[in-house]
């Protein structure tokens, strides 16, 4: 099946709903009678599936149709979500054939009549689906503002739990690493789900003594999170992953199901080994975002006080943005200790706010994050050997540097970024290059030659040959990583090999150039 693509920007349309439009006459021939409608496509292939992404409505007419069974068995494998077929003007009726193989593999098959045009199905879907994005941002927005009331209350943090409770109709519960409930709303749930959200929340939150390579904090899906965007799953009756060192990150987030109840977990950010865990009846679109501002208030109102060295630290970030140099607060932020920058931006494209910088922060087990339009930073303190993909979120991660290097590392940061996006990659992240035969020459004299054979080229036009021949000559993947149009890129190079004088096809033109951007 082809790759899973980032959710769509609303709610997916139940099958029944698209039924029940008297207007286009549809009817359900074959198959299940329900499924999750992301998309609609029409094609008249033998075979689309190369071109599905999964949860199409698929619409044809037949007119390449020659073996139903392996035609279908093919939509199923893409991942298509039902399969429209009109009556007209191939096929007077749904060929018998046709409806054999759908009910066979368990695909739905909807009859299209002669006078519903596709295009007139599609934007019903269309329509179905702006609707569901309205209902659930209202909900998401009367959850927000119900959770920011609860969290101004003189005691907080039962009164986030108690509303989150009503706005999910369920139970909640904030639960220590080791099982232990803190607070707790919405009923009591049977010793079997009990147990279940206990076992989540270990695999989530692990204590620091039992997992030394667990981040230092995280959180669940963040804020405006694509919906229904599924967390980590740990699959019922599965205990929760040994700690130790070499284990990798514990998940975010981690969800279960049994007995007809929805079970989930996410970790509060902080280090402080809680988590909140979920038991609903049912699993709307939405709850994971209410779930998520949630974890982030609660991580806010759960976090510890700082620490004299904590303390410090905010001293020394506040001197630095209000103008002290970098070697001034050095001292106070610790200039031996090394510190990760991160750069991020949502994979569905959309705009990231302050609450999204927030929780990602938290997720990355930092609180020092900032957003620039579309551009989350965070800086993590302390060494990172390996930084976890987020959910919803493409990362480009700088290596790690003192306080007096971190310009330099949020630019490595936003080159990775780049990088991580024209690659289609969750995470990418920069790799010095120290090592090989580029190790045996004196960095100063590396520096000067690089000084000297980049002296033509503006730092717009530098920046676009470094990344080009990062991307081995790919023009729309630069365009991609730079955020430009590719004839610009291709603009651009053509200047680069103009005042260079060089013939950018050579690779031994490109292996110098290249040598000279990572040193220059």
């Amino acid at each position: 099946m082809p790759d899973s693509p980032a959710g769509p920007p609303s709610p997916p349309v139940p099958l029944a709903e698209l039924l029940a439009r008297e207007e286009l006459g549809l009817h359900r021939i074959a198959g299940p009678g329900q499924a999750d409608l992301l998309w609609v496509h029409t094609s008249e292939m033998a075979d689309p599936y190369p071109y599905l992404l999964g949860g199409e409505l698929l619409l044809t007419a037949g007119v390449q149709l020659t073996d139903p069974d392996t035609y279908v068995a093919r939509l199923v494998q893409a991942g298509a979500a039902a399969l429209g077929f009109g009556v007209a003007p191939v096929y007077d009726t749904v060929p018998a054939a046709l409806v054999e193989a759908c009910d066979r593999h368990g695909l739905p098959l909807l009859e299209v009549p002669p006078e519903t045009r596709f295009t007139a199905v599609a934007r019903a879907v269309w329509r179905l689906m702006a609707e569901a994005r309205h209902r659930e941002l209202r909900r998401v927005t009367r959850a927000q503002q119900a959770l920011a009331t609860a969290a101004a209350r003189p005691d907080p943090v039962p009164a986030v739990l108690r509303q989150l409770a009503v706005q999910l109709e369920g139970r909640v519960a904030l639960l220590t690493a080791d099982g232990g409930v803190l607070h707790a709303a919405g009923g009591r749930p049977a010793p079997d789900v009990q147990t279940a959200l206990a076992r989540l929340a270990r695999v989530v939150a692990p204590s620091a003594s039992s997992a030394p390579s667990a981040p230092s904090g995280a959180t669940g899906p963040a804020p405006g999170a694509a919906p229904g965007a599924a967390p980590a799953v740990m699959p019922p009756g599965a205990a929760p992953p040994a700690a130790g060192p070499g284990r990798k990150p514990s998940p975010s987030s981690a969800t279960d199901t049994r007995a007809g109840t929805h079970l989930f977990a996410y970790a509060l950010g902080g280090g402080q080994g809680l988590a909140l865990v979920l038991a609903t009846p049912r699993r709307d679109s939405g709850d994971h975002t209410v779930a998520g501002i949630a974890v982030v208030l609660l991580s806010l109102l759960t976090a510890p006080h700082q620490g004299a060295d904590a303390a410090g630290r905010s001293a020394a970030l506040v001197r630095l943005l209000l103008g002290a140099a970098p070697q001034d607060v050095a001292p106070l932020l610790g200039d031996g200790d090394p510190w990760t920058v991160v750069h991020a931006r949502r994979a569905d494209g959309a705009p990231a706010g302050p609450l999204n910088a927030g929780a990602l922060g938290a997720a990355l087990g930092s609180a020092l994050s900032d957003v620039d339009r579309e551009t989350v930073r965070v800086l993590l303190p302390g060494p990172h050997e390996t930084v976890p993909p987020q959910p919803g979120w493409t990362l480009g991660v700088s290596g790690p540097a003192p306080v007096s290097a971190l310009p330099d590392a949020d630019t490595q940061a936003s080159r990775a970024l780049g990088h991580a996006e024209a690659t289609r990659a969750p995470l990418s992240t920069h790799r010095p290059g120290t090592g090989g035969l580029a190790a045996l020459i004196p960095p100063d004299r590396a520096e000067a030659h690089a000084r000297t054979l980049l002296a033509p080229l503006t730092e717009p036009l530098a920046e676009t040959l470094r990344c080009w021949l990062g991307l081995h000559g790919s023009w729309d993947r630069t365009a991609v990583a730079l955020k430009v149009h590719r004839n610009t890129v291709r603009q651009r190079i053509a200047r680069c090999a103009t005042l260079l004088d060089s013939d950018l096809d050579d690779m031994d033109v490109r292996t110098e150039l290249w040598f000279a951007l990572r040193r220059g």
